[in-house]
């Protein structure tokens, strides 16, 4: 048997493949992609958006402004007073004219509030915005009525009907 294997068989070949260390490997890089996705996400803060149907996506967005319903104020998901805001306005406006700022207000928030803010933007230099929205399903608008039509109605007292 010169030149002969030692181990058995000549013509056997391996018969069958071990997957136990495959395995093995797979779930190590699970759990470490496990582990990697929670520092990978970023914290958001909680607001409950008003529904729009004719809301459109805003690209180019350099100010996520988001007030909350106490008046509390996130700049870029940090906190911010109304003074560091209209600072940061006014700095970010003198670096790029064309700034937009993308407003989300919780719905809950009364109205004068978010003109507020949008009043307190404006003045510094942030003059383009958006409000951001929450999309829903446009329900059917009614048939506007011809020029005509929504004159005589117009015209017509509260009560009676055009027959």
């Amino acid at each position: 048997m010169a030149g002969g294997s030692l181990g058995g068989d000549e013509d056997g070949g391996i018969v069958g493949i071990n997957v136990t260390p495959l395995v093995d490997i797979m779930l190590v890089l699970l759990i470490i992609f496990m582990v990697a996705s929670t520092y990978i996400v970023k914290e958001s803060i909680e607001v409950d958006l008003p529904k729009a149907a004719t809301g459109g996506e805003t690209l180019d967005t350099t100010l996520s402004l988001i007030l909350k319903t106490g008046g509390q104020i996130y700049l870029n998901g940090e906190s911010i007073t109304p003074d560091k805001l209209a600072a940061e306005c006014r700095r970010q406006s003198a670096k790029d004219p064309k700034i937009q700022a993308m407003i989300a207000a919780d719905k809950t928030t009364p109205h004068g509030e978010v003109v507020e803010l949008i009043d307190l933007i404006r003045q510094n230099g942030v003059v383009t915005f958006a409000i951001n929205i929450d999309p829903k399903a446009a329900d059917p608008l009614p048939p506007s009525p011809s020029g005509e039509e929504a004159a005589e109605e117009a015209l017509v007292p509260e009560g009676e009907g055009s027959e």
